[in-house]
């Protein structure tokens, strides 16, 4: 027996009233939305936008977008007193299709509204506080961490739904899409507000503020600083990588550039060491090392606890800042030094695996900043479906870690509850949230692609068995080119498997398999 969630099912039944093709208008005015009293909300504008180009800064640059005519209403939040959140909700005029999207919630992200509004979305972003934050690092106001982490995405939420339902007087079905810091924001909003979205798209959720991120990130840059002759040079990244191919790309029965399952690839670094003289294409001693402890998790010299997993083999070619020397992440460092052992003065070659671990895991549990928390019942009893995604050669975030956020939902929920409202698909050689030399372009933040798979899920109770990926490559010039490979990304545990017959750069001749 199928279970539809209440608020689904009364979404569906007004969209038959309206008639399978039939849009819905605003009811509200737009210029009087600025007198819709919201709690801890001021409304800094309401004003209706005809279609046509308007410039916004997107990417740190201005530049002109052609748009629908729209209702366009900013807002600023302050749910504690150190709040300073905002936000802004964009309202189609005229065939409103009855859905919120939201695509990105760490910055007022423009490019990710821009189709969204195209495709007769309502669609909505928020800065999370950052903007106020970021004079000295956002990490350097520990009194804005909670609204990054959490508070800032879910007051913006309700805020654009009340808003929403002010305008068009009837509720949306609500979506998410983010990936990086912003998949773990949506993570946590499974979480900690499971009422909040019908459909989340998560890409290589992370952060800062969750379990062993910041120390991993900072622990890569002290194995190689702490001895400056373990440093590799960038030119010898693509050594590695041809090496790791040499060594792992056959294991899945197709030699094509790419490793389906990282994880069960047994590359030996040492068969590069250099026999004499150190030259560009071998390593020494020292760097063979380096390599070694790169592809091996971070563990707690103590109890022999899993801090974070590595990054995995084939992801070589994406190692610049990982293993070239420079300096950690910023917000790895302040990460430490403010929010989690509040000290300024903090020095991060000090880094202790055992103590620092164990009073950052303090701060995590206390204000439940952990992205990867992986008790979302809540959220699927309610209906909602999950869909994460994670590239095998991101070195950003380790793809292990989102599977092991996948295997601990299991874990809680059981494997056929899991099955029902969440999905991983894993994209061999795609870097963080895309690049790489693997498929890596699904149309994640658009109609047409992952989000109408999500929609389908949501709407209609069809979930996704194979998600078709294009790898596009990069022109000279900077351009995109024409796609040379189609795969299906397929749902965890299972890989893309050649049938034998046509060509291996198309998807049509590949089966979705257990490994």
């Amino acid at each position: 027996m199928k279970i539809v969630h209440a608020g689904l099912l009364a979404v569906a039944l007004a969209a038959l009233a309206l008639g399978p093709t039939a849009t819905v208008t605003a009811q509200t005015s737009c210029e009087a939305l600025s007198s819709l009293s919201l709690p801890n909300a001021t409304i800094t504008l309401a004003q209706s936008v005809p279609a046509g180009n308007l410039s916004l800064s997107a990417g740190g640059r201005e530049q002109a977008f052609n748009l629908p005519a729209f209702c366009r209403v900013a807002a600023t939040l302050t749910p504690t007193m150190d709040s300073d959140i905002r936000m802004e909700v964009w309202l189609p005029t005229s065939n409103w299709n009855g859905k919120f999207q939201v695509n990105d919630g760490e910055a007022l992200n423009y490019r990710g509204m821009v189709p969204a509004l195209r495709g007769g979305y309502a669609t909505g972003a928020t800065d999370a506080g950052r903007t106020a934050a970021l004079a000295d690092g956002l990490f350097g106001h520990p009194e804005k961490v909670a609204d990054f982490a959490y508070r800032g995405v879910h007051e913006m939420t309700i805020k654009a739904k009340a808003i929403i339902q002010a305008f068009y007087g009837r509720a949306p079905v609500s979506y998410w899409y983010g990936c990086s810091a912003s998949g773990g924001q949506g993570l946590m909003e499974a979480h900690r507000f499971p009422g909040d979205y019908d459909g989340i798209i998560a890409g290589a959720p992370g952060s800062p503020l969750s379990h062993g991120y910041a120390a991993w990130r900072l622990w890569r840059a002290s194995a190689t600083l702490k001895n400056p002759s373990s440093a590799i040079p960038p030119g010898k990244y693509a050594v590695i990588h041809e090496a790791v191919l040499r060594a792992c790309d056959a294991s899945d029965g197709l030699k094509d550039g790419l490793i389906d399952n990282p994880r069960r690839c047994n590359f030996d670094p040492g068969v590069l060491v250099c026999q004499d003289a150190d030259t560009p294409a071998c390593l020494t001693v020292a760097q063979v090392e380096t390599v070694r402890r790169l592809l091996n998790p971070v563990i707690n010299p103590r109890t022999g606890r899993l801090i974070y997993p590595p990054v995995e083999p084939g992801s070589e070619l994406g190692w610049a800042g990982v293993a070239a020397g420079g300096q950690p992440p910023p917000s790895a460092v302040n990460a430490f030094k403010y929010v989690f052992l509040k000290d300024p003065n903090w020095d991060w070659h000090t880094l202790d695996l055992d103590r620092d671990i164990a009073l950052v895991d303090n701060v995590i549990e206390a204000e439940n900043t952990n992205t990867l928390e992986p008790d979302i019942r809540a959220f699927a009893d309610r209906g909602g479906k999950l869909l994460l995604y994670q590239g095998w050669s991101d070195t950003t975030n380790a793809p292990q870690s989102t599977i092991n956020y996948y295997i601990n939902v299991q874990n809680i929920m059981g494997t056929v509850a899991t099955s029902n409202s969440v999905r991983l698909f894993m994209a061999p050689g795609m870097g963080h949230c895309g690049g790489g030399e693997g498929p890596n372009t699904f149309d994640v933040a658009q109609t047409g692609g992952t989000s109408a798979v999500m929609e389908q899920w949501v709407e209609s109770g069809k979930a996704p068995d194979r998600i078709i990926a294009s790898h596009i490559p990069r022109n000279a010039d900077g351009t995109d080119g024409k796609v040379d490979r189609t795969r299906p990304l397929c749902p965890y545990p299972q890989v893309a498997r050649y049938n034998g017959t046509g060509s291996i750069d198309a998807a049509a001749n590949f089966e979705c398999k257990m490994p």
